[in-house]
């Protein structure tokens, strides 16, 4: 199966079993990549959105399940490479990317701020997964959930990584160590009724958000007078079984 070879190419790189994802590469374990590749496997969306990746594990391994759901499914990958120059490189990044059998990439060296100033994002359609995994502050995973909530499909997946503790990061220099606070901006969107949420407290945690569907209708039962026009009469509660 060529996913398998693809995704096995990931446990060759040890910068790629790090950053939360609760990887292994001792049992060949994508950890909660399991996750992610099959939640593009089963809600097959054409449109995906990755924030954020210190090496690529989650756009390899989301750009994996496009490719395996065969029916041209693209994904935008923003990161302006704010901790090195990893991503600085156009050809070197597609050569990063295509080495794990993902050509369907296209990859924007730059912040979700400027992102949604360019043509590339008033180009997009209606976004079936959105992955946010920037700076990790509550403060920018709201920018970035907020840029594209308006282009989530109905059904749309949302990741937020990193959103289940605080913790404080050297990853920009020691001199510039920071908390990260997603976690707070999930207690905000669990207050907002238009959305589900689920945590997955592994590595560094993943939640997944989703909009929550409509209640359930009424049960009602029509009579004679609703079907001639008037209001419909709600259906009795069944009668207790015989003792």
């Amino acid at each position: 199966m060529k996913s398998i070879e693809h995704l096995n190419r990931v446990f060759e790189h040890p910068e790629l079993m790090v950053m939360g994802h609760a990887q292994s590469a001792a049992d060949h374990n994508l950890g909660l990549g399991w996750l992610y590749y099959a939640q593009v496997r089963v809600t097959r969306p054409q449109t995906v959105v990755c924030i954020g990746s210190w090496r690529g594990f989650v756009p390899i391994v989301l750009g994996r399940a496009l490719a395996d759901n065969a029916d041209g499914g693209h994904l935008h990958f923003i990161d302006p490479s704010m901790v090195d120059d990893f991503w600085a490189d156009p050809q070197r990044t597609q050569a990063w990317f295509a080495g794990f059998g993902v050509d369907h990439v296209t990859h924007h060296l730059m912040t979700t701020q400027a992102f949604v100033q360019s043509d590339a994002y008033r180009a997009l359609g209606p976004v079936g997964l959105l992955f946010v995994d920037g700076m990790h502050t509550a403060e920018q995973a709201r920018y970035d959930f907020e840029a594209f909530e308006a282009l989530l499909a109905d059904d749309a997946s949302v990741f937020f990584h990193d959103s289940v503790r605080r913790l404080r990061s050297p990853i920009y220099g020691k001199d510039k160590v920071y908390e990260h606070s997603v976690v707070d901006y999930i207690h905000a969107l669990r207050q907002d009724p238009r959305y589900q949420l689920m945590d997955y407290a592994h590595g560094s945690g993943v939640t997944l958000l989703r909009r929550a569907p409509p209640p359930p209708p009424t049960e009602v039962t029509l009579t004679k007078s609703a079907m001639a026009g008037g209001a419909a009469t709600p259906a009795p509660p069944p009668a207790p079984a015989p003792a």
